[in-house]
């Protein structure tokens, strides 16, 4: 795994291979872990470009991957990477709750050729939240692996979303760092001294309740897009986590339209609806487009009051976010 921000050895641990700090110090005391090829110490602090390297136990065998057979939007494949729009309710991975279900076992049951990682998280080279869809970048080998997790880490990867947030954002920077919420592990909050997180936040259509906004990001830390944006008081509709109270925050005559928009709202709206990189064998620059899903269109067509909106080929091109 390669660093790309300062932080501590146990945390970085923890993060990237979803497991607790308890058992990211157990691995790091066993002497499972190596930085830069020496042992490790749980307070190390790591620097961008840190190579990390764990030797998982031979007493504690990793999970084989079981099959999960289910159909795939697969948006480009070759030898090298396959690119895949990622519906709404699918883990990425393997990990606790989520073994059999994930993405991993569906390309397993596939037969799709992954870059082994080691960590139970094989081809994976950058995540989505269970809930969010669209776009992702998955490796078949070694060296595509390798190459596409460097371009990430260096910013190379450019990664736009889209986004129904309550309110009417103006354009801006949110560079603000993330980390755990002390209390509850499976929240992200702004803390200052946490992992440096940055996204851009771009108004697209603005609605009477209501802004679709694009937000490219240029790091990818957990929950990202969703706690930047509530933090700045435009919380992701639908969002069950960080939603700030959902359309109860909409006052005065927008009540009724907000409560309705909520109605029709599944799961938080936000969809990876652009991606662009260099193909990490060939070099030539790739682009990638997954229109706003259809579980969310209706959600859409309620925040822009166009009774049309359902029957057009492509929403987001009518509203202007892919120009």
């Amino acid at each position: 795994m390669s660093v790309d921000a300062t932080e501590r050895l146990d945390r970085f641990l923890a993060d990237q291979l979803s497991i607790s700090r308890t058992q990211s110090a157990r691995l790091i005391g066993r002497g499972a872990v190596t930085v830069n090829g020496r042992a490790g110490r749980a307070g190390r602090r790591l620097v961008r470009g840190d190579s990390v390297t764990v030797d998982f136990p031979a007493d504690e065998p990793r999970r084989a991957i079981t099959p999960h057979p289910m159909a795939l939007d697969v948006v480009f494949e070759d030898d090298h990477l396959l690119v895949i729009s990622k519906p709404a309710g699918l883990v990425v991975h393997p990990a606790p709750g989520h073994w059999g279900d994930t993405l991993v076992n569906v390309l397993a049951a596939r037969g799709t050729q992954l870059a082994s990682r080691g960590d139970g998280r094989p081809g994976i080279v950058h995540r989505l939240d269970r809930d969010t869809s669209g776009l992702m970048i998955v490796a078949k080998t070694e060296t595509a692996h390798r190459r596409l997790s460097r371009a990430l880490a260096e910013h190379r990867i450019e990664r736009s979303y889209a986004a129904l947030v309550w309110g009417h954002v103006t354009n801006r920077v949110i560079d603000e760092p993330l980390a755990r919420h002390p209390k509850d592990r499976k929240r992200m909050m702004v803390v200052p001294g946490g992992r440096p997180a940055r996204s851009t936040v771009q108004q697209v259509a603005r609605f009477d309740a209501t802004d679709l906004v694009r937000v490219s990001l240029e790091t990818g830390r957990t929950h990202q897009i969703r706690v930047h944006l509530a933090h700045v008081g435009h919380p992701v509709v639908g969002d069950p986590v960080y939603g700030g109270g959902g359309a109860r925050r909409v006052t005065g005559s927008q009540r009724p339209g907000a409560s309705a928009i909520e109605r029709v709202t599944p799961r938080q709206a936000l969809h990876a609806a652009v991606l662009r990189f260099a193909h990490p064998e060939t070099r030539k620059w790739q682009e990638f487009r997954a229109d706003w899903p259809d579980d969310l269109r209706p959600c859409l067509a309620a925040a822009s009051g166009d009774r049309e909106f359902l029957a057009r080929d492509s929403a987001l091109d009518y509203l202007g976010f892919l120009k």
